[in-house]
């Protein structure tokens, strides 16, 4: 039986990954217009597939659409930051715990964290970090539950590039990073979802810190 070739991605594929590449490693910043015409030439494209690619992106939240201002990368503010954060804490625990307690393999979560280190620009490393979030949560045995939280994935690398922009923390993360992991390793399944719960905490609590309380509602 003969293997059926990987599809060419189409222009389309290849514009959305394209824009969504420089949005979530800084190159496009969030509230920058992005303009069809100027998209397309700069992809030797027509506008259509700017226009399909700019609509996806739209439908992941990574863009927004107005009748007055066109297309602009999405505004970071500390209320999207939170809410897309909270998902994760909800979540992305509790795939771990799934995925470690089942003996899922993790070898891609490994790979991907030596990407990282060895990683020589910011673009590289924030792409090989996105990477081992997913391989921690992809094999938790729920697909449904892994598709969740691929549908905030996006959005939670915007917040990220954001906070990276203003407070780069990439050493901190990666020694969290290596102790989630070993804990995985070792079996632990609580510890693991502990340890990735308190990063995720952590990193919206620095880049987004709840305000303090007036004096009227303490």
């Amino acid at each position: 039986m003969t293997s059926v070739p990987t599809p060419i991605p189409s222009r389309t594929q290849y514009v959305l990954d394209a824009i969504k590449h420089r949005i979530l490693t800084g190159q496009l910043t969030p509230g920058q217009a992005l303009v069809e015409t100027e998209l397309a030439a700069q992809f030797g494209v027509s506008k259509t597939p700017v226009r399909e690619a700019l609509k996806t992106l739209a439908g992941t939240g990574l863009v927004v659409m107005s009748q007055y201002k066109g297309v602009t990368v999405r505004m970071v503010d500390a209320d999207m930051a939170r809410e897309v954060y909270d998902v994760r804490l909800l979540l992305e625990p509790e795939a771990l715990r799934r995925a470690v307690t089942k003996g899922a393999s993790l070898d891609a979560a490994r790979s991907a964290l030596t990407r990282a280190a060895d990683a020589t620009d910011t673009a590289e490393r924030s792409l090989a970090n996105r990477e081992f979030h997913r391989a921690l949560y992809l094999p938790c045995g729920n697909p449904l539950l892994a598709r969740m939280l691929d549908q905030v994935r996006d959005q939670a690398a915007l917040v990220s590039a954001v906070a990276w922009a203003t407070d780069p923390s990439w050493e901190r993360e990666a020694a969290e990073h290596r102790e989630i992991l070993r804990l995985a390793l070792d079996g632990d399944a609580d510890g693991a979802a502990a340890a990735l719960h308190a990063h995720i905490a952590s990193f919206v609590g620095r880049a987004f810190p709840e305000p303090l309380p007036t004096e009227g509602e303490q």
